[in-house]
C-alpha cells in the first residue's frame, strides 16, 4: 500500500515514523502551499523548551501558489541561526558530534526551493540512519484519497492536528523540562543515535 505525505523540515518524528514503515513512500508534491505548517518549520528541544525553528519564504501577491513554486528568502543568514540553534540544543547530546559532518554542510549552503530543500533534510537523515530512501512523487492533486489504496498522512506537515504520543527517550535537558513529544526527528537522531531507526519503526501511527 502506497503512504502519501508531504515533504517537511527536519520532520516530526511521527512523519519519519510513517516514511520508516512505508511499504511504498509517494510525497505530494502538486499541493497549495499552506503558511503555519511544517513544510517550512520544525521543533527541537533547546535550553529553554521547546523552539520553533522556521524558514523564511518569499510570498507571493498571485494569492495560491503551489508548495513547489515556493522560494526561500535569503536575505537573512536563517540556515547559521537554525545551525547555532542546534549547536546550543544538542552539543552535549551523545551523538551531535557524531554526524555533525553530515548535517553542517546542509547549512552552509543556499537553496533557492523549499521543496528541493526539504527532500534534501530527509535524503540527510536517511543517510544518517544508513536506510535506503526511495519514493514517488505525486502527478496531480487529490483532496480526498481511497483508505484501501493509500495511507495518507499528509495531516502530518500540519502539526496541529497531529496527535501523536510516543514512547519516552533520555533528552538533553530532560531534567529541566521533563520529556518533549514529538519533536523533529534531529532529536532523536542526536539522542539515540544508531537506534532511531528499531524506535521509529517500533511507534504505533495514528491514521486519520
Amino acid at each position: 500500500m502506497n503512504t502519501l505525505l508531504h515533504p517537511s523540515y527536519f520532520p516530526s518524528i511521527s512523519h519519519f515514523a510513517a516514511i520508516i514503515q512505508a511499504d511504498k513512500l509517494v510525497f505530494e508534491v502538486e499541493d497549495n502551499f499552506q503558511k503555519q505548517t511544517n513544510r517550512n518549520r520544525t521543533y527541537i528541544y533547546s535550553p529553554n523548551g521547546i523552539q520553533l525553528l522556521n524558514i523564511p519564504i518569499r510570498h507571493s501577491k498571485l494569492g495560491h501558489q503551489k508548495t513547489k513554486e515556493i522560494q526561500i528568502e535569503n536575505d537573512s543568514d536563517w540556515q547559521k541561526q537554525h545551525f547555532k540553534s542546534l549547536e546550543a540544543a544538542y552539543r552535549s547530546s551523545p551523538f551531535f558530534e557524531y554526524f555533525e559532518d553530515d548535517i553542517r554542510p546542509f547549512f552552509e549552503k543556499k537553496h533557492t526551493f523549499l521543496l528541493d530543500l526539504n527532500f534534501e533534510t530527509l535524503e540527510i537523515i536517511s543517510k544518517c540512519l544508513r536506510m535506503k530512501f526511495d519514493f514517488e512523487t505525486t502527478t496531480e492533486y487529490f483532496h480526498e484519497t481511497d483508505p484501501k489504496e493509500i495511507l495518507d498522512f499528509r495531516f502530518l506537515a500540519n502539526g496541529k492536528k497531529d496527535n501523536s504520543s510516543f514512547e519516552t527517550y533520555p533528552q538533553v535537558f530532560d531534567d529541566k523540562h521533563g520529556f518533549i513529544n514529538n519533536l523533529s526527528v534531529l532529536d532523536l537522531l542526536f539522542n539515540e543515535g544508531k537506534f532511531a531507526i528499531d524506535y521509529l519503526k517500533n511507534q504505533k501511527l495514528l491514521i486519520k
